[in-house]
């Protein structure tokens, strides 16, 4: 459980990326109704409850700094908001700005757990076909291997996919930082998996400390 600040805020997810990767931020910028990030740029996404303080919150960090929004979306009891820059220091004032209307701290923050964590090898023709559906990323070719990933809060999803790229020669196939759990679905070979599991699961491990 996260801790409620002064204004009765609870922070679900505080996910910070140094530097969006090349298929990550393609993909965002294929899904984000707000301005299009691009590779390398610094990001912020927070998620929040009562969701509906959002609005305001995000408001406020962008008279104050110089970041731009991607995204602001309520989700039942969640709000979340995406913003991002490419200077690393105007991001890290937009999320001092944010914590600070909110009257937390990152330490207040929920700790990011796996829900689960799985590797199918060798996928089917069939399997890929309906995955290939669903997908808003690369598609998912018959025989390849397919990591998929699962996290609560749903927003760490987003560290998980981001730093698995930097890590892996790998394919983004999905994923979704919204809702109750965050979910990741990456392809390519046996190797590239294993590698890209380690990387994804590493960054929510960073996360929870």
């Amino acid at each position: 459980m996260g801790v409620s600040g002064q204004s009765g805020f609870e922070l679900r997810a505080y996910a910070f990326i140094d530097s969006m990767q090349p298929q990550y931020a393609a993909f965002l910028g294929s899904e984000l109704v707000g301005d299009v990030p691009i590779a390398s740029m610094a990001q912020l996404i927070i998620e929040l409850a009562p969701g509906s303080g959002v609005y305001a919150l995000l408001d406020t960090a962008l008279k104050q700094t110089g970041v731009k929004p991607g995204l602001q979306t309520v989700e039942r009891e969640f709000g979340l908001v995406e913003i991002h820059s490419p200077s690393i220091d105007d991001v890290h004032e937009a999320g001092t700005a944010l914590l600070s209307a909110c009257g937390v701290q990152t330490k207040d923050r929920v700790r990011p757990t796996i829900v689960s964590s799985s590797v199918i090898t060798n996928v089917s023709p069939y399997q890929a076909q309906l995955i290939n559906k669903m997908r808003k990323g690369s598609l998912l070719v018959p025989s390849e291997s397919l990591f998929i990933l699962e996290v609560e809060p749903a927003a760490y999803i987003a560290l998980a996919a981001n730093e698995a790229e930097k890590d892996a020669e790998m394919k983004l196939v999905h994923f979704n930082p919204i809702g109750r759990f965050g979910r990741l679905f990456i392809a390519g070979s046996e190797a590239q998996i294993r590698t890209a599991r380690m990387a994804a699961e590493g960054a929510i491990g960073q996360a929870q400390k």
